[in-house]
């Protein structure tokens, strides 16, 4: 028998699962690359549905291509009456997350993929229905209004900020989200890909490989920091404030969300970008303490503990700049990354075999099973 290779490190860190062609993270200590193009220069020069067919379709489209597939994405935006209901019966109470879990997995009883051929059409379904399934419970539950989800708008961005306000968004707040929805697309071995891609190991179809990918984003050491992140400053009311009270947390070894990464070394790339535009929507609304606020805690934790922001912690007051309610921070990040996980699974069902690994065992040896009266 040939001897394995034990791993070592909690979480499997700095161990090789596969390979991938889609993404390198932290390649240089603080670089992120989707198919070799950097992602600053994807936020900087394409919108969303460029780097959705970059992922799923493997290069970046020609204008005739990108229009078509702009086309083909907003034909699919309607979601079916079965579908509806389901999300209808949800309590407006529900974690966000559980709501698309369930719309994910309703789609998939209503729209199965029967043969892989479908995998493509059925991930650009998703990819038009997600917003659509989050907003319709959203303001179903919380506004008691069923929107009508066929907009006529060009990105998904605007589409979900539509469906949400229920009017169109201005040109600023859709170019965020374009560069928010590239920002996440796609991360390499993440927990939740990692999870999509055992699920494609086992030939499982791909609603369920998505679905089980939200569910490991649902946890909240995956998912949910730029919440977290929001919770904490706008909490804060003014720098001095959050300086004095970051402190007291971290004198206590509180955990506070959105800094530092498990992979980059040196900074967070999509952190530069979105603080960026953080920026400027905060002098769009004439924001005087959420962003300075932000901005203190990001020298407090450098100077500290020489942590720097990841990508979530300014996409959380972007988010809250334009209007987005905080529980639906992780639900976009979904919207997003359906697209670098599909890639995954497509990729792993491309070249695949079961991923099967072993454990080191640490019970008991083999010992008798004692009859009842001596237990």
């Amino acid at each position: 028998m040939a001897a394995q290779k034990e791993l070592s490190g909690a979480g499997l860190r700095g161990q090789v699962a596969g390979k991938t062609s889609l993404s390198t993270v932290g390649k240089s200590g603080s670089g992120l690359t989707y198919r070799g193009y950097d992602v600053s220069e994807l936020a900087d020069k394409c919108i969303f549905e460029e780097v959705a067919y970059l992922l799923l379709y493997g290069n970046l489209p020609t204008q005739s291509e990108l229009d078509a597939y702009q086309t083909k994405l907003k034909s699919l935006r309607g979601l079916p009456q079965a579908l509806k209901d389901v999300l209808e019966r949800i309590p407006a109470d529900a974690h966000p997350m559980d709501v698309l879990r369930t719309g994910c997995s309703m789609l998939g009883n209503l729209e199965t993929e029967t043969d892989f051929a479908q995998q493509n059409d059925q991930t650009d379904r998703m990819l038009a229905a997600f917003p659509s399934i989050i907003n319709y419970w959203y303001r179903f539950t919380h506004d008691n209004v069923r929107i009508e989800t066929d907009t006529d708008d060009a990105t998904i961005g605007g589409h979900f900020l539509h469906l949400l306000k229920g009017e169109k968004p201005n040109e600023l707040h859709e170019k965020v989200m374009n560069v928010s929805l590239i920002l996440y697309a796609e991360h390499e071995f993440n927990a939740s890909t990692f999870t999509a891609r055992v699920c494609a190991s086992t030939l499982s179809d791909i609603h369920s490989c998505i679905t089980g990918a939200i569910g490991s984003l649902r946890g909240p050491l995956h998912g949910g920091a730029n919440e977290a992140a929001m919770d904490m400053i706008e909490g804060f009311s003014s720098p001095d404030e959050a300086e004095e009270e970051m402190m007291g947390m971290l004198a206590r070894k509180d955990k506070i969300m959105g800094f530092g990464h498990a992979i980059y070394s040196e900074s967070d790339p999509r952190n530069v970008v979105i603080k960026g535009w953080a920026e400027k929507l905060a002098a769009d609304v004439g924001d005087e303490v959420l962003y300075p606020v932000s901005v203190r805690c990001e020298e407090v934790m450098w100077r500290e503990k020489k942590l720097f922001c990841n990508a979530d912690f300014f996409h959380a007051s972007a988010y809250h700049f334009m209007g987005i309610p905080t529980k639906l921070f992780t639900p976009i990040f979904v919207c997003s990354r359906l697209t670098g996980w599909a890639a995954h699974v497509f990729e792993q069902r491309a070249n695949n075999r079961i991923i099967r690994p072993s454990a080191e065992y640490t019970g008991e040896e083999l010992r008798p099973v004692p009859d009842m009266s001596a237990r």
